[in-house]
């Protein structure tokens, strides 16, 4: 009976052992924005304003994974989506596309390498967990047993509108409510988002129905050279690029905002 236990135990170890520990995933990363970019007066006389402009923006990211570290980074050269109003003024609304972002597991430790009003950052912080749910809902996506994950987060967000050609920027509160799929047949806590935080591979993300992330296609072969840490830019810790951020974007809601902004 012993013996039974024992080969018992390797097959279970052993399987355990066989489970995928690095690869390759792309993801559809689609976010929907509301955008007014004109508004009058709204004196006797003075237009309505008009309904706020609903944009898609869809792009591909991939996800390398391996070592204990994970890499996050677009598939694509992303132009920003430019929008404009009847008056001639035109803007760009970068979403951090082109960012890199570089997760250590073991160390808990973030890197991510921001562009932004044309300057480069390297940005390191630590993984920031959210407090997560399991609803108990399972599905299949690519043929992997995925299951439900919930959670909220609450912060706040830049609000950027053009009114009578003159960029405005404010802060308004945030509330996200997160859906997430993982799969532990994958057990690395790696993802398109949210990474280092659940016990399995992240193949889908909700964010109130208007930022989703898709996996369309996983792969056991990586690059695994790839996967290193950004070294592009001006070392600066998440608090700090905070700030210079909203520096930046006072002055170029001064300026009238002509220039890119990246909502990130």
């Amino acid at each position: 009976m012993k013996a039974i236990y024992l080969i018992t135990g390797l097959l279970i170890c052993g399987h355990a052992w066989a489970q995928q520990q690095s690869g390759r995933v792309v993801y559809d990363f689609t976010r929907k924005m509301m955008l007014r970019t004109d508004v009058a007066g709204g004196g006797p006389g003075m237009e309505m304003a008009p309904p706020p402009q609903e944009r898609t923006h869809v792009i591909k990211l991939e996800v390398l994974f391996g070592n204990n570290q994970m890499l996050r980074r677009s598939l694509e050269d992303n132009t920003p989506p430019e929008f404009g109003n009847d008056n001639g003024i035109r803007f760009h609304v970068g979403m951090g596309d082109d960012d890199i972002t570089w997760l250590n597991f073991t160390e808990s430790r973030k890197v991510e390498q921001k562009e932004f009003a044309a300057k480069q950052y390297l940005v390191s912080d630590s993984v920031r967990k959210l407090n997560w749910k399991l609803t108990g809902e399972t599905k299949n996506i690519l043929g992997y047993a995925c299951q439900q994950a919930t959670t909220m987060r609450s912060g706040k967000r830049n609000m950027i509108s053009m009114e009578n050609g003159v960029m405005n920027r404010k802060e308004v509160p945030d509330t996200s409510n997160i859906v997430a799929w993982f799969t532990p047949a994958i057990p690395v806590s790696a993802g398109p988002d949210f990474e280092g935080q659940l016990p399995g591979l992240i193949l889908q993300i909700d964010v109130n129905g208007n930022t989703t992330y898709k996996a369309v296609e996983v792969s056991p072969k990586v690059d695994m050279a790839a996967i290193k840490e950004p070294k592009k830019g001006k070392k600066v810790t998440a608090e700090e690029f905070s700030k210079e951020r909203d520096k930046t974007m006072q002055e170029m809601q001064r300026s009238g905002g002509r220039n890119t902004i990246h909502m990130n």
